[in-house]
């Protein structure tokens, strides 16, 4: 069997989505998705009908948006995540996320498999809970896809 490597990254937003101290953030977004579903490796985002993750609510907290993804492996998203424009917009976070509202999830799925936003919260959950493991884990603790 194949697997994918699937990702959450939230973040809590310092001011409202649509302030224009969000805005450069925000701005970017159509591209840098475009950048990510161009870029090698990729194979799906979570998104509404009109392309949009930011508009999903997974949180109890309305600032906190959710970014769900599968690529084909850990190299792929390292990739694109520190090696396109993306790069840029992660060095500046700090700018639009609060730092204790940003985490970073992943895990693997069978190839095909299209993770929901529970099932996503629910890896993010165990990963506080019991720190890194091959059910949840992070880039500084990978773990290799099931045999």
């Amino acid at each position: 069997m194949t697997f994918h490597l699937a990702q959450l990254n939230i973040a809590t937003l310092l001011a409202p989505i649509d302030d224009p101290r969000t805005a450069p953030f925000t701005d970017a977004l159509p591209e840098i998705n475009a950048l990510g579903e161009a870029s090698p490796g990729f194979v799906w985002r979570l998104q509404t009908d009109e392309g949009d993750a930011t508009a999903l609510r997974a949180f109890p907290d309305p600032a906190t948006i959710a970014n769900l993804t599968v690529w084909e492996s850990i190299d792929a998203l390292k990739a694109f995540a520190y090696r396109t424009a993306h790069a840029d917009f992660f060095k500046r976070r700090a700018e639009w996320f609060a730092p204790e509202g940003r985490a970073t999830v992943l895990w693997w799925v069978p190839a095909g498999h299209r993770p929901d936003l529970d099932e996503a919260k629910e890896r993010l959950a165990h990963l506080r809970e019991h720190g890194p493991t091959d059910h949840a884990f992070t880039f500084a603790a990978p773990q290799p896809p099931p045999a």
